[in-house]
């Protein structure tokens, strides 16, 4: 340990930050009874999922801007992945052969 730190020191700031991080990762559990029943958390269970997704797609295709491949590369990735998903309904399958194809895009297409 540095020179003027204690183990009590140490343990006085650590304790107070393992409080309150189990307290914060604890308190949502908290209100799922009141909130079990509520049309809007049940709005918000399956509208949030496809929004988070599309933001992340989004997100993704427009940082491949300067990448090698470009954003042609993602673009034909996500179709890739989208139709891989639509005709088998598998969510790894899809990931892995978007993936797949975008990365043999980038490396040996463009």
């Amino acid at each position: 340990m540095p020179a003027g730190v204690s183990l009590s020191m140490v343990a006085a700031v650590l304790l107070p930050i393992c409080v309150v991080t189990l307290l914060l990762r604890e308190l949502p559990f908290s209100f799922i009874k009141a909130l079990k029943g509520s049309q809007f958390i049940g709005l918000l269970g399956m509208t949030m999922p496809v929004g988070v997704m599309t933001v992340l797609v989004v997100y993704t295709v427009y940082g491949q801007k300067e990448a090698p491949g470009g954003i042609l590369a993602a673009l034909i990735g996500v179709a890739i992945t989208a139709g891989l998903h639509w005709w088998r309904k598998s969510s790894a399958f899809s990931i892995f052969g978007g993936t797949a194809a975008y990365v043999l895009l980038v490396n040996f297409v463009f």
